[in-house]
């Protein structure tokens, strides 16, 4: 496997990310994270998705830090300071779980709890699923985990499409496409510095496609059997999506109705947030994910 290593002067001076590099052996590549807050807080995991890094979460690791959590906010493996595989075969959707999962438990979090957005959810879900004894809650926001049985949002196809075929794939202008907020032009190339050419870019090139469209995806199995457990998941499960995404708006309702622990949540809506809700209103989300853990504690 060609693997590839974004240079750190890439990451130097970035606005609003100055924290600490962490990193930590995945099966022969290394995945970079953030750690911050002390070490003995609870654990809250935040996952990013496509195709955005931890500096996606800028907003929401200070005032969780501060509120005496301990925030880990990994780069997955193709994304930010994680190494990146060169070919896009070397991309699966199992990889990517097996990645996870190595990374928690060679961290042997606990307690975990889980925020997850876009890809993130459908790692984070699968992994949650298979490891259910470190988690103890979980916060979904504008996310999913599909089984290809039902049909995707065109919108979805589109980017699909576009993610396969178009030889401009530029990653910053991307992410502001899926926001409301105007982003200054350094937060932009913040989001393309993981990236110095398109070499860089199979991971992100590759996760539209990994993402099951049909029955018969090599993920469905698998994603189906992940739905069983979270059918019996009786720990808490929040929801969290924002009213302005066009691809997991109204996404929310299936875990509402199927999982026993979103019962009795106060679920939310964020308003005036697109795709990347961690963006548009990471400061919100932080105080709402500070409640949930305080008014779910064991």
């Amino acid at each position: 496997m060609q693997v590839l290593r974004t240079p750190d002067s890439r990451f130097e001076n970035l606005p609003g990310y100055d924290f600490a590099p962490h990193y930590v052996d995945v099966g022969g590549l290394q995945m970079h994270y953030v750690d911050e807050g002390p070490a003995n807080g609870s654990t809250v995991l935040l996952l990013h998705g496509e195709p955005s890094w931890s500096y996606l979460y800028r907003h929401m690791i200070p005032p969780l830090r501060d509120a005496g959590f301990r925030v880990i906010a990994p780069d997955l493996i193709g994304f930010g300071k994680s190494d990146k595989p060169r070919r896009k075969a070397d991309y699966s959707y199992a990889a990517h779980v097996a990645w996870m999962t190595r990374f928690i438990e060679s961290l042997d979090l606990r307690a975990i709890t889980l925020f997850c957005q876009d890809w993130g959810s459908l790692i984070g879900l699968r992994v949650a699923a298979g490891i259910e004894e470190r988690f103890a809650r979980i916060a979904l926001g504008n996310g999913g985990l599909p089984t290809g049985d039902l049909a995707m949002p065109r919108a979805f196809m589109v980017w699909q499409a576009f993610a396969r075929f178009s030889p401009w794939f530029p990653l910053g202008k991307i992410i502001q496409r899926g926001t409301v907020t105007q982003l200054p032009d350094d937060v932009v190339a913040a989001y393309d510095a993981p990236f110095p050419s398109g070499k860089y870019k199979a991971g992100a090139r590759m996760f539209p496609l990994l993402v099951p469209t049909r029955p018969d995806d090599p993920a469905s199995a698998a994603n189906r059997a992940a739905w069983e457990i979270f059918k019996r998941w009786e720990k808490p499960f929040l929801t969290c999506f924002s009213n302005r995404d066009p691809i997991t708006r109204g996404g929310e309702k299936i875990w509402q109705d199927t999982v026993p622990g979103a019962r009795n949540q106060e679920h939310v809506k964020i308003r005036n947030a697109g795709h990347f809700l961690q963006e548009d209103k990471g400061d919100e989300l932080a105080d709402l994910m500070i409640r949930f853990i305080e008014a779910n504690r064991n």
